[in-house]
């Protein structure tokens, strides 16, 4: 069922502006390059070398960083073909990913998934899964699949929710599970409490065995950057997490080689291809909604979106990987609009388009 964009300026609403700018088609447009077989990285990334050969300008990229000062950018980075092509600011700094959080979990309850924790069509009642408003009966029997993708029907408070995205719920009851999509931070926060049920560790433990070690993250401190947030209405905290862009590109390289890891499978095939799939409109052209991930299924790309200026966007058949980060914890309330992150990400792809090929 179609749904209007919530939140616009939010999670939802920079991904849809990008999608109007045409940066999706100008990832598209990206001619792939042949090579060796898939580089990954080790401890640390590795820098391509002699940008122009590799198809990149750096006089192009050099005007791109130029318009990142102007729009609050702390930190972007470019990976071509699991090298790092181009990074600007801290890159090593981990950095609130806001809503970006929530594609993590999905890779992360991929792997519960694999291992048959979890299961997709099991219901909140049967779960047992409750709130301090209790669960009415249709509400029971929204299912975990119905809840990564943002159509439970369950419309109460929830944890670190925008004032956008809670003036925008639909009033209780309105729609039955399953057939109506509303970005809501409840959906996404009862599944971090179904993981921690299911998978027997939360969702940070996971994170720092399941995708922080075998990637080798370079900056994560699980102490220092996670952390529950709990709120009084509603007891389903939201799941904080602190990454540094180079260790996020990380994520976006796994999703690119779909849960492959330098031979090892992390996540499975079938498990990526599910979630990056659209399931629901959004109110927006060419942009759709699979399990925790924004999806342009036009131009084969998906992305994770935090608010005020995070995003990570993942191009496989280019494998293209581009993430933006703003630093929100540092009490200047500072953000970079969807306009002003499609005008940095057209003049990265215009870096890449202007360089010989």
């Amino acid at each position: 069922m179609p749904a209007k964009v919530l939140g616009l300026k939010g999670t939802a609403g920079a991904l849809g502006r990008l999608a109007c700018s045409g940066l999706m088609a100008a990832l598209a447009w990206i001619p792939v390059q042949a090579g060796d077989g898939p580089v990954f990285p080790g401890t640390t990334w590795e820098q391509a070398a002699a940008l122009e050969v590799q198809g990149w300008s750096a006089a192009g990229l050099a005007g791109a960083d130029r318009y990142a000062k102007t729009i609050n950018t702390d930190a972007y980075l470019v990976v071509d073909h699991g090298r790092i092509v181009h990074s600007y600011g801290n890159c090593a700094r981990p950095i609130n990913l806001h809503s970006m959080r929530k594609s993590i979990l999905s890779i992360l309850l991929g792997i519960q998934w694999d291992q048959g924790r979890v299961e997709l069509d099991q219901t909140l009642g049967g779960l047992g899964i409750t709130d301090k408003q209790p669960l009415r009966e249709p509400e029971r029997a929204a299912t975990v699949r119905q809840l990564l993708q943002a159509r439970s029907g369950v419309y109460l408070p929830a944890a670190y929710e925008t004032r956008e995205m809670a003036a925008a719920r639909p009033p209780r009851g309105s729609h039955l599970p399953g057939t109506f999509w509303y970005y809501n931070n409840w959906d996404f926060n009862a599944l971090g409490t179904i993981f921690q049920a299911r998978a027997g560790r939360n969702v940070f433990e996971a994170l720092r065995d399941d995708l922080a070690n075998p990637l080798q993250f370079e900056d994560f401190d699980m102490n220092r950057d996670t952390r529950f947030r709990y709120e009084p209405q509603s007891e389903h905290p939201a799941y904080i997490m602190c990454l540094s862009a180079r260790d996020l590109a990380r994520v976006g390289l796994l999703m690119a080689r779909r849960g492959e890891w330098n031979g090892r499978r992390i996540v499975s095939e079938a498990w990526v291809a599910a979630s990056t799939r659209s399931y629901s409109e959004t109110g927006r052209p060419g942009r759709g909604y699979g399990y925790l991930w924004w999806v342009s299924p036009e131009h084969g790309a998906f992305s994770a979106n935090g608010h005020q200026g995070q995003v990570m966007i993942v191009n496989p058949a280019r494998d293209l990987i581009i993430v933006h980060q703003v630093d929100t914890d540092d009490g200047r309330r500072r953000q970079a609009t969807g306009r002003q992150l499609a005008g940095l990400l057209d003049q990265v792809m215009a870096a890449r388009r202007s360089a010989p090929l």
